[in-house]
């Protein structure tokens, strides 16, 4: 598999569109210089992992949607699903300092 550096350009400018940001409020967020952003847009410019993880903070969307146009956002059903199992094979002891926690991380300001 390789990357092509043409429709990932093509998927970072559409997101930032879709946003309504212009490059340089881009390229400010995620630390870039001033023309780094139109270059890799254009595909004129390889980025690091680096780079794409600070641009998928930037534009609020993960390397899966950059990279190969698909989105894997977890539900709360999926959330649900995950600590059902987890749940399952946990002693009585566990799960009581799992709610513990649970209650302490529901008192914190986490956004």
């Amino acid at each position: 598999m390789y990357v092509d550096y043409k429709t990932l350009g093509q998927r970072i400018a559409a997101r930032r569109k879709e946003l309504g940001l212009k490059q340089s409020e881009v390229n400010e967020a995620a630390g870039l210089s001033d023309k780094y952003l139109s270059n890799i847009e254009r595909a004129t410019s390889v980025l690091s992992v680096d780079v794409l993880m600070k641009l998928c903070k930037a534009l609020d969307t993960t390397p899966d949607h950059l990279l190969l146009g698909t989105t894997t956002r977890t539900t709360a059903d999926d959330y649900l699903k995950s600590f059902a199992l987890k749940l399952e094979v946990m002693t009585p002891k566990q799960m009581e300092l799992t709610l513990s926690l649970m209650d302490w991380i529901i008192t914190q300001d986490i956004k």
